[in-house]
This record gives C-alpha cells, structure tokens and sequence, in this order.
C-alpha cells in the first residue's frame, strides 16, 4: 500500500513537472483592465508593462519589488520613456523582496485603489506562482489577467520554481 502511494505522489509530481515545464504561460490578447502590475526581477517584464500602458490597455502601473535608491527619473531614461508617463501613471513599489511580498504589496495598492480587474506581468516560468500568490493576497473580488513574458528558462530554474510553486500550494492548503 506504502509503495503504491509513493508511486502513485511520484507519478502526480513528474506529470505535474512536464505540464509546468512544457506547457508554459502565454502572453495575453489585448483586454482593458483598471491596472497592471510589474514584478522586477526579468528582462523584458517591465518594458511589456509600459508597452501596454502607452497601447492603453491600463491607465496606471505599479512596478513592484524596485529598490529603494531606483528613482523615477533613472527608469524613464532606461526604458527610453518621458518622465511624463511615469509621472502620471507609473507607481513604484518598494517593500517587495521576493513572490509573497510582491503579493502583499499588490494587494495594499488594489485595494487603496478600488481596482477590480489587473494585468500581471511577469516571466511565463514565474507567472504560476506569482499569480496564485497575488490572487490569495487580492481576493476573489479581483479579477487577474496573467499576461506571461516569453522567456527560456534553464532546467534548473524551472525545476526550482516547479518547487516553489507546490511549496506555496501546500502552503495555501494548510492556511500558511
């Protein structure tokens, strides 16, 4: 009985592992939402969130987890944008370390807000947790719109977020 239960967990892990690693996030079609969030931490994550901006498929972006010394003014001359659009529609978040405060973080700012619908944007390896973490902190009230970065992800990572993934699953089960 122990080893058909062992065999079986094994079995639900590596075909868990194969949908995870082989059938990865997409991005979004174009849908209006009330906002769209931006976690740090991959290339190309930020750039989709201002390109979706300026199309007006949102009127406002926070930008979650930047550091504290980053300023406006550095970002918009990065991401070769006027310091206009991040003056008006642009937030940074600064108390975001990691998945689970990025969802705490996003939280507070929907709900100061009154949003109801968000584009979340992040790497497509990334965007299962993230949105499962962010749609615990938000609630059912709010609608997100997961909107995947394309990446290649190496093995090792996405063995690694596979991992987190589940860990932030169980932890959700037992109310962690």
């Amino acid at each position: 009985m122990i080893k058909r239960l062992i065999s079986l967990l094994f079995l639900a892990w590596v075909l868990g592992f194969a949908w995870f690693a082989l059938l990865p996030p997409m991005p979004a079609p174009p849908q209006k939402t009330d906002a769209i969030v931006v976690l740090t931490g991959g290339p190309g994550r930020i750039d989709r969130a201002l390109e979706l901006l300026e199309d007006g498929q949102a009127k406002r972006v926070l930008i979650s987890g930047v550091a504290r010394e980053v300023k406006p003014k550095e970002l918009a001359a990065e991401y070769k944008r006027p310091l206009a659009l991040f003056d008006c529609c642009v937030a940074l978040g600064f108390d975001a370390e990691d998945t689970r405060s990025n969802a705490t973080e996003v939280a507070s700012w929907v709900a100061r807000r009154g949003y109801r619908t968000v584009r979340l944007v992040t790497t497509d390896w990334h965007m299962r947790r993230a949105h499962y973490e962010i749609g615990r902190a938000v609630g059912k009230d709010v609608t997100i719109v997961p909107d995947a970065v394309r990446s290649e992800p190496s093995f090792s990572t996405l063995f690694r977020e596979y991992h987190k993934y589940l860990a932030g699953l169980v932890g959700g089960l037992l109310g962690l």
